[in-house]
């Protein structure tokens, strides 16, 4: 293989075959599809609550006690709701109620359709990954996860929580 070709395509001129995934991998693929799909299934069935939060009580979930403490919302209140409108197509409500929400749910709809094509086609998603190391990924959304909590408790305390 070429050394200055990107890791993810095998040199099929000399001789180099694809690697495929053996029956395991495709079921673990298969898993990992469908795990992604329930939340956004489950999200679909929910009805977006109006303030913003809560909409995880509909599944019988308690309210958030952090924001009943202390008044201010958790770092993950309005993801539920977030992934409801995200769900309906309304990505500017998702956005607006919880950004984090938005991104996770965006990232669950994409390893949704890597593991089913993983699972169909037996190529491996993996060597992709390994293209960009995790620094460069995991700590921008880092940094974005505490934006959009501080952007939460922002729309919170000025009373303009909700859509």
């Amino acid at each position: 293989m070429d050394a200055a070709a990107p890791i993810i395509y095998a040199n099929i001129a000399n001789g180099e075959q694809p690697q495929s995934l053996a029956l395991r991998g495709r079921l673990a693929a298969l898993v990992v599809s469908l795990t992604c799909l329930a939340p956004l299934t489950l999200a679909a069935t929910l009805t977006p609550n109006p303030t913003g939060t809560g909409t995880h009580t509909e599944i019988g979930l308690s309210q958030c006690q952090f924001m009943a403490r202390t008044g201010l919302p958790c770092p993950s209140c309005g993801m539920t709701t977030s992934w409801t409108w995200f769900v309906r197509g309304n990505l500017t409500a998702s956005l607006y109620v919880q950004p984090m929400g938005t991104v996770l749910a965006v990232l669950a709809v994409c390893c949704f359709w890597a593991g089913l094509y993983a699972a169909a086609t037996g190529r491996p998603i993996y060597r992709l990954l390994n293209v960009l190391p995790g620094r460069y990924y995991f700590v921008p959304l880092l940094m974005f996860a505490i934006a959009a909590w501080g952007w939460k408790i922002c729309i919170h305390l000025t009373g303009r929580d909700g859509w």
